[in-house]
């Protein structure tokens, strides 16, 4: 996690900057150690005015919070606090999109195809599983692991069923069907 200040119109002391650093490391605890979060933190003094803007940014993740009172250590409390809140809502909604991902059916259809009929194939039967939402490096895994020429998945980044597969030159390719 990377935290970034700037101070404007006045000069902070020590203590302020130790105090901001150790607020805004707390947010750190819903991302881990090893997130790539970026948090930029401006702390600006107008007249009677002590205003702390934050603006977070990581993987897929962009919030911005801002607030202003006549102390500085408490405008920086609110925003963390608005912050929290931000970032519990937003993993709020990732764990319910999986959720909703975990109960989806999909239908898949075994084609056998012989080659005196290719004019008319026929369904021989009909497999049903409920995929798993993963990221494109489990799939691949997966792929390895069950030794086949093709792995059917639910990609945790787009929310779809995709298909990844063996190329005969070498390599992975990948159907995204974009409904």
């Amino acid at each position: 996690m990377n935290i970034s200040f700037a101070f404007k119109n006045f000069e902070a002391s020590e203590h302020l900057k130790k105090y901001a650093q150790r607020r805004m490391e707390k947010l750190g605890r819903f991302f881990g150690k090893s997130s790539g979060l970026d948090v930029g933190v401006v702390l600006t003094v107008d007249k009677f005015r002590h205003r702390c803007e934050v603006t977070a940014n990581g993987e897929g993740l962009h919030i911005n919070a801002s607030d202003q009172t006549t102390d500085m250590y408490a405008a920086i409390d609110l925003v963390t606090e608005k912050i929290e809140a931000q970032i519990k809502r937003q993993v709020a909604r990732i764990k319910e999109q999986r959720r909703k991902a975990r109960n989806a059916n999909v239908d898949v259809f075994t084609y056998h195809v012989d080659a005196q009929t290719e004019d008319n194939p026929s369904v021989l039967g009909t497999d049903r599983f409920t995929p798993k939402p993963m990221h494109l490096d489990e799939a691949i895994m997966q792929l390895d692991s069950i030794g086949g020429e093709f792995f059917v998945f639910l990609n945790a980044e787009y929310n779809r069923v995709n298909v990844i597969y063996h190329r005969r030159s070498g390599g992975y390719a990948l159907i995204d069907p974009v409904l």
